[in-house]
């Protein structure tokens, strides 16, 4: 008797889960950051858990920890949060024509469990489906297998990091934080379509850098967000046929 491995569905779900894998290591380092930094901060290691398996953003989570303070203001934590992860609605309208034939259910999944990583490596399969098949759509069972290993090892190491958080100190100290840059890093270099392809990414970084040094707060992930978004749109019509 076969296993569920063995049936297409399966193939695909352990297709995703061993692609991720790369990424799931990736995660270890900047999710034992984020748990140290929240016992630190006062939280529990369960309440840790319950952030980061119901708000699966790391760079939102973050600034949340970084924002803390008791009693905290909550307020100002949401509006960073929704501010950081505004990104998202970008990254759910590049998804969109590929997932337009699942129901509601599933595509409400779907943009759950969506974080940079598995949108980048979700579009990036979709993409190659549709030059190999002709036809747009996302494998939502691969995608399961990503979301599914990305996911579990967030929660799982980010908890772990809130047990460790008495024992390992200043976290900073380690350098584990560079985890986050490098991930974004091997990210772009997978989706690398040239130099003209990256103007819009250049002007993004750029003005998101300028924005950081001279606007307090968060707006740089806006910005940079919005610029390069303009900076493609003004790309596309330049190019369009008159």
């Amino acid at each position: 008797m076969g296993t569920a491995s063995d049936t297409p569905r399966g193939r695909e779900v352990m297709r995703g889960l061993k692609n991720s894998v790369a990424m799931q290591i990736g995660f270890i380092p900047f999710a034992l950051v984020l748990g140290a930094q929240a016992v630190q901060k006062g939280l529990h290691p369960a309440e840790v858990s319950l952030m980061t398996g119901l708000n699966f953003a790391g760079g939102s989570e973050f600034a949340a920890i970084a924002l803390w303070t008791s009693p905290p203001h909550l307020l100002l934590i949401a509006a960073i949060t929704l501010l950081i992860n505004s990104r998202h609605v970008l990254m759910g309208a590049a998804l969109a024509p590929f997932i337009r034939h699942l129901s509601k259910r599933k595509a409400l999944a779907v943009l759950f469990f969506m974080c940079d990583e598995s949108w980048a490596m979700a579009l990036a399969d979709a993409r190659k489906r549709t030059a190999t098949q002709g036809r747009q759509a996302l494998s939502v069972p691969y995608y399961a297998g990503v979301s599914a290993g990305l996911y579990l090892s967030w929660v799982i190491f980010t908890t772990i990091g809130g047990l460790l958080g008495p024992i390992m100190g200043d976290v900073h100290a380690l350098g584990f934080d560079m985890a986050f840059p490098a991930v974004f890093l091997v990210l772009i270099r997978g989706m690398w379509k040239g130099m003209r392809a990256a103007i819009p990414w250049g002007v993004s970084l750029g003005v998101a850098i300028l924005t950081y040094l001279f606007i307090p707060g968060s707006w740089y992930v806006a910005s940079g967000a919005c610029a390069g978004l303009l900076t493609a749109w003004l790309m596309a019509k330049e190019n369009a046929p008159c």
